[in-house]
């Protein structure tokens, strides 16, 4: 196998710890080009080392943590303690290996943003998970537990739920399982989500005369009957009316079930399924821990947008007769307003008049004082491009359907719409590398193109670094 590192030898000295802290941002970034896009010329580890257990026992401790329940930031620093623990074990047989230095800074980064103290309880890398059949989590790792009792050590890995994501705003934009990202007409009802355990569905309607372009004026959603843990639960949201319950009035599903820590580490018990209000009238957030989902539903402006997290196994859970749905198959050919990834801007302002009288009745009055924005007014390409910059750093595809957006109904609230959903979208998607998405023919997707050369010259710049050092 040989010694852990890249190219030369000489790399050994530059994992020393003073150099590690004098070229620290180099190395990270050298680093992360080296091995991170799997070159295949850099070793990662010995048998000695034992950084990539470490990083397989973190992940498997954060994977099923989310920002949206609460005690993620105990669990995360407890899990950020564990695996700090686990590199000083391995330290010595690691000295000369870059990846375990750069996750020790990793971790230090980590522990200095959550604010988490060096000194505290940790998380178990096997812990005791009493079998829970309303908490997804715990029933999945019970039957995977007794299916693969003699099953070799590292099965576990591959234990995990594989989690989906969906999310639809604007007018209206959607992003599928497969995060393929469409602009759709589909005015009226149409499903979302139709499974044997959960159903989505929207209601669109036209924004603006003389456009095809819709947004989503309802959202139903049906928490189908689950044995032991709930029966059926509706919620239902319209514009001007997001409530924080369910049809029947209640808040909650289910009897108590596992202990979850709270945000100053007390403990306490959560229901099989629960409504949490974030912002009254604008954002809610529907917990279902039986199955494993979560959904986040807001109002901007006159619209609703939504984002759903989901197991794989649960979203596939279909027959012949659920096959539309618009997360897992995208929209119908007809029903596109993009091509193929790209997105034509409307060549001239949309007719405002009729709208701009639909916004002076009183119904909206509120929502357009407690904009930071006017609500309507036309833009020019330029003016939508600087407007939805002020939200969105990134000219992905967030920020692009921002400026159509903007073009297509002079609505400013779209633009919040546009953040709100790419937050919702980093919150609940489960694969960080897959967050951004550019559009085609944009320039950062050429990057992909020349992504060899870049892997090349990260090699060779690394090489003469550590040749140098």
């Amino acid at each position: 196998m040989g010694r852990a590192g890249c190219c030369f030898r000489g790399a050994e000295r530059l994992a020393s710890p003073s150099l590690v802290r004098r070229f620290r941002p180099l190395l990270l970034v050298i680093i992360a080009l080296c091995c991170g896009a799997q070159i295949g010329q850099c070793q990662v580890a010995t048998p000695q080392c034992r950084i990539q257990k470490c990083t397989t026992d973190f992940v498997s401790l954060t994977f099923h943590l989310t920002p949206a329940v609460d005690g993620f930031h105990t669990e995360f620093c407890k899990a950020l303690r564990a695996y700090s623990a686990c590199t000083q074990r391995t330290a010595k047989s690691c000295r000369g290996n870059l990846v375990f230095h750069s996750a020790v800074l990793g971790i230090s980064d980590l522990m200095s943003q959550r604010n988490c103290s060096r000194d505290g309880p940790t998380s178990s890398t096997h812990p005791e998970v009493e079998h829970e059949p309303c908490n997804y989590h715990s029933r999945t790792q019970h039957s995977h537990s007794h299916s693969h009792v003699h099953a070799h050590a590292h099965s576990h890995a591959h234990s995990r739920p594989v989690y989906l994501f969906c999310g639809l705003f604007g007018d209206p934009h959607l992003r599928t399982f497969k995060d393929s990202f469409q602009t759709c007409k589909v005015e009226g009802a149409w499903p979302l989500i139709d499974n044997d355990y959960l159903s989505v569905q929207v209601t669109n309607v036209p924004v603006v005369p003389g456009s095809s372009a819709t947004a989503t004026n309802k959202i139903t959603i049906i928490f189908k009957p689950y044995e032991g843990c709930t029966d059926q639960r509706v919620y239902q949201a319209v514009t001007d009316n997001l409530p924080a319950a369910f049809d029947d009035g209640t808040v909650s599903s289910g009897d108590p079930i596992h202990m979850s820590a709270g945000a100053e580490g007390a403990t306490g018990k959560v229901r099989a399924l629960w409504i949490s209000e974030r912002s009254p009238g604008n954002h809610v957030e529907l917990h279902a821990g039986y199955i494993g989902v979560t959904v986040i539903v807001r109002q901007l402006g006159r619209y609703l947008t939504m984002a759903v997290r989901i197991p794989e196994d649960l979203a596939q859970a279909y027959d012949a007769t659920q096959d539309l749905q618009l997360c897992l198959n995208g929209c119908p050919g007809g029903e596109r307003i993009d091509q193929a990834g790209h997105l034509p801007l409307p060549l001239t302002p949309p007719a405002l008049g009729l709208q701009l009288q639909q916004l002076r009745r009183p119904s909206y009055s509120s929502q357009i004082q407690a904009s930071p924005y006017d609500a309507t007014q036309v833009f020019s390409v330029d003016g939508a491009k600087e407007r939805c910059r002020e939200q969105l750093e990134v000219q992905d595809i967030y920020f692009h359907s921002c400026v159509f957006d903007l073009l297509t109904t002079g609505d400013a609230n779209f633009t919040v719409a546009a953040y709100s959903a790419q937050k919702d979208m980093e919150s609940l998607h489960p694969h960080r590398d897959r967050w951004r998405i550019y559009p085609r023919g944009s320039a950062p997707s050429s990057l992909h193109s020349d992504s060899q050369p870049i892997k090349q010259l990260a090699l060779l710049l690394l090489c003469v670094l550590s040749v140098a050092l």
